[in-house]
């Protein structure tokens, strides 16, 4: 039999059980996918404490890559021993897991499955966040909050191909250097840099046409202080908690900002945005413009452990669960 990690009731990472399930046949539009690794991410802790509640039980976890084993009788676009990846679907912490088919992409033959494992989520929030929500162009200069994360690492070096300059905000001298190998051209050491400051510094007062911000709470009004006239604050995850409630008005007051809270299943909603999505993120790592660092791998009956570094922030880049 296989197993997986199941929640029965929301908390800390003790809730985190490993057991036995059983798995069946695939339906006429899933496959049976056997996976060989899946990502670790901060919306697994959100789903975990009850942030983003879930029905009970549920198996966490939201991205993956492994070979199909079944597939459907209507399934047509993948055959059993294809290597493939996803990311959304809920149900990663197993070993083997039924998914709609329409939600999984083949991996190219340089990529693999650990690599995709620790970049589907992450590399097409990328995407999304740099191309989409805000579409960065060659001379812009941006601020990314945690750079020396997972989707901040894939940033800073996604956005310095492209000819932006990043200012990223880390929190060690250790995750400063390894920012800075990724892309990211200013550093900023928050527990003894003021980001505001060195922002009005390093634009000569013209602060920033964008923020991207996955910490929230201690960072975010902050932030805004950052923007420029009609600037975009992009909240996208709060490690550090939720935002406080604030008027509207203070957008105004700050320079007519604009402020969005997107979602990646939002942006991959159709087959065809999510191609997409993958298609791009394939071939800038394809490319080696973009490198994804698997930098923790933990073996999935230890994600109590992974998650537990993850909110201690001990993580670097990718973190994967190993099987």
């Amino acid at each position: 039999m296989a197993h997986a990690i199941r929640v029965h009731e929301i908390g800390g990472p003790e809730v985190l059980r490993w057991e036995e399930i059983e798995t069946a046949d695939p339906g006429p539009d899933q496959v049976l996918l056997r996976q060989e690794a899946v990502g670790l991410n901060f919306i697994d802790v959100y789903h975990r404490t009850g942030l983003y509640p879930q029905p009970l039980p549920f198996t966490p976890g939201t991205e993956g890559a492994g070979t199909v084993e079944k597939v459907g009788s209507d399934v047509t676009h993948v055959k059993v021993g294809d290597r493939v990846a996803y990311a959304g679907p809920l149900g990663g912490y197993a070993e083997q897991r039924l998914i709609d088919a329409d939600r999984l992409v083949k991996l190219p033959d340089d990529i693999s499955a650990e690599q995709a494992a620790g970049m589907m989520l992450q590399g097409m929030t990328a995407q999304m966040l740099l191309r989409s929500v805000f579409p960065v162009a060659k001379g812009d200069t941006i601020l990314i909050h945690a750079a020396a994360g997972g989707v901040g690492l894939i940033l800073c070096q996604w956005a310095s191909a492209i000819g932006a300059t990043v200012i990223g905000t880390v929190g060690t001298e250790e995750k400063a250097e390894l920012a800075r190998a990724h892309g990211c051209a200013h550093p900023v050491i928050y527990s003894r840099q003021d980001f505001v400051v060195e922002v009005q510094r390093i634009t000569d007062g013209e602060k920033l046409p964008v923020v991207y911000d996955s910490v929230g709470r201690d960072t975010f009004m902050r932030s805004l202080d950052c923007l420029k006239v009609r600037g975009l604050m992009v909240s996208f995850g709060q490690s550090s908690g939720s935002v406080d409630a604030f008027s509207p008005n203070l957008l105004a007051q700050k320079g007519s900002l604009y402020l969005t809270r997107p979602t990646l299943f939002h942006y991959i909603a159709s087959r065809q945005q999510l191609e997409q999505s993958a298609k791009e993120l394939f071939a800038v790592v394809s490319s080696g413009k973009v490198k994804i660092e698997v930098q923790q791998r933990f073996p999935l009956r230890d994600a109590a452990e992974a998650h537990r570094a993850l909110q201690a922030r001990k993580t670097t880049g990718s973190t994967i669960l190993t099987i």
